[in-house]
């Protein structure tokens, strides 16, 4: 399952082609009957969409997660400053490093 989702993300070059390649690794993580690869086809399912267009686009999110992270690790130790927009302040201060 592992080298098949893998490939999908690799050799994928359309949304069609990459949502048929899912749609495969569902098919047998649900011949296997095994709750922790029933949980896992679950998940394809609910995101497949969301999935299937990192073929088309080539876009993640992982600059959106590290700017949250960022935004919460200084939320945590600045706590006590007095009002939002000193704290946007050092949000702008911050994501300039």
């Amino acid at each position: 399952v592992k080298n098949a989702l893998s490939d999908a993300y690799t050799t994928a070059t359309s949304f069609d082609d990459m949502s048929g390649q899912i749609q495969k690794i569902i098919e047998y993580c649900r011949v296997l009957k095994n709750k922790h690869f029933t949980w896992f086809a679950d998940l394809l399912e609910n995101h497949l969409e969301g999935i299937c267009n990192y073929a088309q686009f080539h876009i993640t999110t992982g600059k959106v997660e590290g700017t949250n992270n960022m935004i919460k690790t200084l939320r945590r130790r600045h706590y006590g400053i007095p009002d939002d927009d000193y704290f946007f302040l050092k949000i702008m201060d911050e994501s300039r490093r």
